[in-house]
Parts: C-alpha cells; structure tokens; sequence
C-alpha cells in the first residue's frame, strides 16, 4: 500500500520477475490479484491492493485475510496524503506495517527525511528505537529486494502466524469474473484447511463443486494448502470480492447456508438487524467492554485547521475514556472515510467540510454517522456528550422503609407470607426488597404481593401492619428485617 506512483507496481512487478529468473515457485499472475514468492524455503503470498476502498471493504466484510502490511514511500517525494491514509487502513484493520523506502536510486533521495516524517504518526522504526521494520529499496534496479523479503519473513516469525491445514477449507475471495468459456471464476485465497477439487463450497451465496483449481501457470491443482491463492470453476455464480468460501459436507449443507445468507442479506437490505455504525450503537456496543475508547475520523477544509481540530479532541481524553482518532485528513468526506470508519467502528466529524453524494450515500447504507460542524467548540460539546455516553449511568440505592417480620403465614399454592411491622418509612410494592438475617443480606428479589389486612395496596408507611410476600423465595423467618429499596440510574461524569 501507498501513495499513487511511490512505486507499488514496480516493486510488486520485480519481487516476481526475481522470483521466476531463480527458478522458484514463482506467482499467480497480478490480475488475479495474489501471487506468492519462496524464499529460504518459506512462501509468502503478497495481495494486491491497488484501491484503499477495496482494502477497506475486505476488512469491513470480515475477511482479515492480511497478516503484514507493505506500505512503500518513495524516498523522494516523502509521506503524501495516501501515505497517511494507508497508514490508517493498515491500523484499523489491525495488521502490522513493514515499511519499504523506495526510490533510492534517485537523485533527490532522501531516505532520513521519510523516516522522520513517519514518526509523525507513530511509525518508529527499529533504528530509532522503535519496533517497525524497514528496508531501503529501489524497485527498478532491485536494490536490496531481499532485504525487505527477509523482513517480511522475520515480522511472520515474530508474529508466529500459524493456521490449521487439516479439515474443511475456509477462504476468501480476492476477485472473481464471468469467463464465456468456463463460467463464474473466482480467485480465492485459502486461509485455513486444505481446498481439494471435488470439494462442494459455498463461497457467498454462491454453491457448487470445485471442478477445477488452477495455479499461477494456468496448471491444474489437485488441492491447495492455507495462504495459497487459486482460481476455482464451478460456482453457480459470480461472488463478490471479499465473500467468504466455506467448504461443506453435503449439497443439503450448502443450500441451507445459502439460504442463511441470502436471508441476512435481505434483512440487512431492509434495514432488520442492521448493526448501525452510529454514536448510538457505538455507545452500546462499547460499554459491554471494560475498555472504553470513543473511535473519530476527522476531515477539515486545510491541513492547520485539522490538526487543531485532532489535538483539540485529544486533550478531552480522560482516565475513564480514551479518544482514539482513527484518521486526519484535508478535504470532502469520501467513501473511502466511509468505508475506514465502517471498519473501524468510528464516527466521522467533518469541520467545514460536507460530505460527497456517494459518500452520503453510501454511509447510509453502511450506517455511519457523520456530524458536520462550523464551529470548533460545538464540536467539542459534541465529542464530550458522546464521550459521556460511553460510559454506564450510575446506579444509585434508594431505601424507602424497613420492617421486621413478626408473624409467619403459610399459604398452599402460593407459598410464604410474611407478617411484617413497619418500622421506618414506607414498604412499596413497585420497589425491591431485601432480606437480612443477622445484619447479613440473605436475599434479594421482587415483591410478589403487598396486603393490608385484606386489601392489595401500593404503599404501607410506618407504624402500621403488612403481609408481604417475595417472590419466588419462601425460606423467611420471624425476626428477619426486610429493606423495600429502589435503583435509580444517573448519568456519570467524565
């Protein structure tokens, strides 16, 4: 990933060709969108990624098909605003950056400023201190290609990446066309088990049987291990980039996850059982966690106004809640600012800025939230009130009365009813009680019933008489002390 003309393709380009002239493994063709290269005996199987937006929709899609993160910068034109969006993309999709420092061959170079500029955000590498790898290259002369392979090797072992190989495949689909000749094509990337020709899968809401998989050189395959990428026939139809390939037992196994799918699909396309990427359901998903960290994704109209705006926002985090700003850029909010803040569960607040009709739309679909603002404190109230919501209200206790059970009343078919003295306040049916037997808390529940004499009433105030029953708890005794009690949420403060 990177910024446009840093020199992805040319890297990607040579990384094979290099591979191919020694006489390795070699790769599938980049238009499949994958292909590997064997170095000291060990594959790795590069992704292209030629559009952010396609990057993102993966990851918002669930596939987590990429384990390292390539993010090349030319060494003479430095970080560019792709750069930092690369950045942002590899960071919410939780994948660890190798950086390649290209273009060194040229002669404005400046490999030290590009590595300064990166600490900018966060990216400290290794000889700085930090713990991010990098290599410098030129990818058109090949310079020190091995070098960034090895690294790559090495953030794997460091990562001890590791997947099964036995069982049913499980895969994701990188691209997929109609081919006139052979039908729906899909190129898929196997991430655990092991893919066989014969296999009945369901890739999406597609099924079929695979009749055939073949590899880089157009040969067929007779199986396909976890991180190799193969194009399949056979699917009932064309899937969509980023589905999900299932390998089943059974054609009755694969019609019924079809159906499954299918069904959420409508639900999701007729707003039921949507999970909306908004402050609300951000609030409620958040506050199950023990973590609690409001995600923004911040667009300005120039550069000074946005970083203001980021460190503005950062400052309001407190011990209780954290702000995590997922990314800052300069411009209109983009379907690729909707897509990152899809993925990383984020709201987008825009300042003096609007966002583009496909982006309006799309987050529609998406169910991001986006706030325009104009000015700069009533984006902080903002981004305070939702801080506050991601916190649970307070539950304060509030005792009505208490009373002491004097008299106990056994009734068939409706168990245990206490014959209670009010001794101070009021017991009321709508509150709690709570039972305590020698200064210790025995039970708590419900009120099931509240009697006055023969009456059903809502309140018995002090000093009079009650019959009070708990429900669904019999074992009380005379000389236990009952507490009528309420829970009175609050909102808490920041």
């Amino acid at each position: 990933m990177g910024h446009v003309d840093h020199g992805k393709t040319s890297l990607l380009d040579t990384i094979r060709k290099t591979n191919v002239v020694e006489g390795e493994a070699g790769g599938i063709t980049q238009h499949i969108g994958a292909y590997q290269v064997e170095t000291n005996g060990r594959k790795i199987t590069f992704i292209d990624t030629p559009g952010h937006a396609a990057f993102t929709q993966m990851r918002a899609r669930g596939a987590q098909i990429t384990d390292i993160v390539v993010l090349v910068v030319a060494a003479d034109d430095g970080v560019m605003p792709q750069t930092i969006e690369a950045i942002s993309h590899a960071r919410a999709a939780g994948a660890p950056i190798v950086v390649a420092v290209n273009k060194i061959d040229m002669a404005n170079a400046n490999p030290l400023r590009v590595k300064q500029e990166l600490l900018e955000y966060e990216l400290v590498l290794e000889e700085f201190g930090g713990d991010v790898q990098h290599a410098e290259i030129s990818a058109t002369k090949g310079t020190n290609i091995d070098e960034l392979v090895e690294q790559l090797g090495l953030q794997a072992e460091i990562l001890e990446l590791k997947t099964r190989r036995e069982g049913a495949a499980l895969g994701t689909v990188i691209e997929a066309q109609l081919d006139k000749g052979r039908g729906p094509l899909a190129t898929v990337l196997v991430r655990e088990g092991t893919l066989k020709k014969g296999d009945r899968v369901v890739v999406g809401t597609s099924f079929g049987r695979v009749r055939a998989m073949f590899d880089e050189n157009g040969a067929p395959l007779a199986e396909a291990l976890p991180s190799t990428p193969v194009q399949i026939v056979g699917l009932s139809n064309v899937p969509e980039a980023g589905d999900e390939l299932v390998a089943v037992q059974s054609e009755r196994e694969a019609k019924a996850l079809v159906s499954q799918r299918a069904d959420d699909g409508r639900k999701a396309t007729a707003g039921e059982e949507v999970e909306e990427v908004s402050a609300d359901s951000l609030f409620a998903a958040l506050g199950e966690s023990d973590e609690k960290e409001l995600r923004l994704l911040i667009k300005a109209d120039v550069r000074g106004t946005a970083e203001a705006v980021q460190d503005a926002t950062l400052k309001l985090s407190t011990e209780r809640v954290k702000v995590n700003v997922m990314h800052t850029l300069v411009g209109a909010i983009s379907e690729s600012d909707v897509m990152l803040a899809s993925a990383s569960d984020a709201v987008v607040l825009g300042f003096h800025v609007r966002p583009e009709p496909a982006a309006r739309k799309l987050a529609e679909n998406e169910r991001v939230e986006i706030r325009i603002f104009e000015l700069i404190h009533q984006l902080l109230d903002d981004v305070t009130a939702m801080m506050s919501g991601l916190l649970p209200p307070k539950v304060e206790e509030k005792i009505s009365g208490t009373a002491e059970v004097r008299q106990l009343f056994v009734i068939p078919r409706v168990g245990t009813v206490a014959g209670c003295a009010v001794t101070d306040g009021s017991m009321l049916r709508s509150n709690l009680v709570r039972l305590i037997r020698d200064g210790v808390q025995v039970y708590s529940g419900k009120v099931a019933s509240l009697r006055h004499v023969k009456d059903d009433v809502r309140e018995i105030a002090a000093p009079r008489e009650c019959g009070l029953r708990i429900e669904n708890f019999n074992d009380v005794k005379v000389g236990d002390v009952l507490e009528s009690y309420s829970l009175e949420e609050t909102p808490d403060s920041i």
